[in-house]
């Protein structure tokens, strides 16, 4: 938003990121028509229709264009805030597996560290199961090759990460690592990720109706082609410009529809996915550089004081 402040002429003009690529040959298309219409009223064709304003209401034209953005817009929203809560769960799960987990042995930190590491290839996962692409070496990063390989080939590499670290969360309750109600609250932070990947798995899945695309398209088309013999009469010459811009317009609007409805890709106005999943692993990695004042410096102490406990030295 600073930058559109700071910067509007240049965003205006602004090629990358915009849908003038997409819709300028279409535009043109209409353009060459209403030249070849300009040039037959020119030489005393009678193509000046102007009755036929009227076929296509502009209202009509205009709801259709601004309830077809609005529905893209919706998906575009609501594929962010379904991130969103991604992230957050993914963060307070994270804390309350760093700071509830009990350390007792020194594999119960690697084992902390393994499931954070696990959070950051849930999202990665995610990412890559929406792109409907196969899993890169990102993942390589944060886990092992072996669970990578066991990834790869199945249908939803993310419901297995979260099965891995639901595995992990109950063993570490029958390891008495957490109390009942400590995993009662991670087990729903872990619900929540996996309603996170429903919820755009269902944005991904529910493409536009198609019959209401086609009818869009059509009346887009119709109504741009008419527009020539409606000015000819007046504009002349000036025909074919008008017309290139008015259709720019139009094909403009339904495009930014288009481009926005399935926001998932790698496309400029898609969301920033990748740099999402950049951001979790540093706060992982932020995370794992503290330590919890609840737990103690000297864990061989506190293993000795358990075996004590637990009938005396050996």
């Amino acid at each position: 938003m600073s930058f559109e402040k700071k910067h509007w002429l240049r965003t205006a003009l602004q090629i990358k990121g915009s849908v003038l690529l997409q819709v300028l040959p279409r535009s043109l298309f209409c353009g060459g028509f209403a030249l070849l219409i300009t040039i037959a009223f020119v030489k005393g064709q009678p193509v000046s229709l102007p009755a036929l304003a009227s076929l296509i209401p502009n209202i009509v034209l205009g709801l259709l264009l601004v309830f077809r953005t609005n529905t893209a817009y919706d998906r575009f929203w609501e594929g962010r805030k379904a991130w969103g809560k991604l992230v957050n769960d993914t963060r307070n799960l994270a804390r309350q597996i760093w700071v509830a987990v009990a350390e007792v042995t020194e594999s119960d930190r690697a084992g902390k560290i393994e499931a954070l590491y696990l959070l950051v290839a849930f999202s990665v996962a995610v990412k890559s199961h929406l792109r409907q692409e196969p899993l890169g070496s990102e993942i390589e990063v944060v886990i092992s090759l072996d669970r990578v390989a066991r990834l790869k080939g199945i249908q939803n590499p993310p419901l297995r990460v979260a099965f891995w670290i639901a595995d992990y969360l109950q063993l570490q309750y029958q390891r008495d690592r957490v109390k009942i109600h400590q995993l009662t609250e991670m087990q729903r932070l872990l619900d929540g990720l996996v309603d996170s990947l429903g919820a755009c798995e269902r944005i991904l899945k529910t493409p536009m109706p198609i019959a209401y695309a086609i009818h869009l398209k059509q009346l887009i088309l119709l109504y741009c082609l008419s527009l020539p013999f409606q000015m000819v009469e007046s504009l002349g010459w000036w025909t074919p410009p008008v017309v290139v811009l008015i259709s720019f317009t139009l094909f403009g609007i339904e495009a930014i529809g288009i481009e926005i409805e399935n926001p998932f890709g790698r496309d400029p106005n898609d969301l920033p996915l990748d740099a999402i999943c950049e951001t979790m692993l540093k706060n992982i990695q932020d995370l794992t550089e503290l330590r919890p004042s609840n737990h103690p410096q000297d864990l061989p102490l506190i293993a000795a004081y358990e075996e004590q406990q637990n009938g005396g030295y050996s």
